[in-house]
């Protein structure tokens, strides 16, 4: 089978999905009697990424597998195309979402020490429902508590192929005065002594979130990692922990 053949059957699936295609699934598209030489979808692949250069959508590789997704810097045209109300993430979920991205796995207790208040149920349904976290353990301790980390959506809707393409806390807007705010005497202080953290049910998010959008159909769109100013809602204004001193590695959800 020619490589130009090849070429149009990988842009054919990629575009057709619904979803992320992975190498795997690319493989499987061609029958065993109709052999590839070794290599052959991965050089279709660069083919197609390359032929991307200088047109508004590019070939890119998350977590889940490969899409076509619009450039950055034609999303605000696109964006027009839907006319919902964009989303603004609260500080609180901008922070909650950090800490359980950057310290994973961790607990809600864990996160409320770290913030000094109590995170909102709403923050934690939010992120679930979004997908963007789940339940990964329990912290073998007294009650159990619920490890929380991020999943295989989380990443690709930041555009990460994996956790460690996260950028450091170093370089993140507004988390240069983070420290860590536990207690000094060992005492560790229950949700119901700490201040709520006013944090308001939150709309779906919108097109006009993203930096990126989605080509294929029914994926949601992709956002940097690095929100832009508007994104914050002034009415929270703890600062978040950019103490990356943790008991546990980051665990890679799968």
């Amino acid at each position: 089978m020619d490589s130009p053949l090849i070429q149009r059957i990988v842009e054919a699936a990629i575009l057709a999905s619904s979803q992320p295609v992975t190498l795997a699934q690319l493989r499987d598209l061609f029958p065993v009697d109709q052999s590839l030489e070794n290599g052959a979808i991965e050089n279709a692949l660069d083919a197609l990424q390359k032929a991307c250069e200088g047109r508004g959508v590019e070939l890119v590789e998350v977590a889940s597998g490969f899409r076509y997704q619009v450039r950055t810097e034609v999303h605000p045209w696109v964006a027009r195309l839907w006319a919902e109300r964009p989303q603004r993430y609260t500080r609180a979920t901008l922070e909650t979402l950090a800490l359980i991205a950057y310290r994973q796995p961790i607990t809600r207790g864990e996160i409320e020490q770290i913030r000094g208040v109590a995170v909102s149920s709403n923050i934690v349904r939010m992120l679930e429902e979004r997908e963007w976290i789940r339940v990964i353990g329990h912290r073998d301790v007294p009650g159990k508590p619920a490890l929380f980390g991020t999943t295989r959506q989380f990443l690709d809707y930041f555009n990460l192929k994996s956790l460690d393409e996260l950028p450091p806390l170093s370089e993140l807007r507004d988390l240069t005065e983070l420290e860590p705010q536990l207690p000094l005497d060992g005492e560790v202080p229950s949700s119901a002594s700490l201040p709520l953290d006013p944090d308001p049910e939150l709309p779906e998010p919108s097109i006009e979130d993203a930096t990126d959008v989605v080509i294929a159909p029914d994926i949601p769109a992709t956002a940097a990692i690095d929100l832009p100013p508007e994104h914050f809602d002034p009415v929270d204004s703890h600062p978040l922990d950019a103490d990356d001193d943790t008991d546990t590695a980051p665990e890679h959800t799968a």
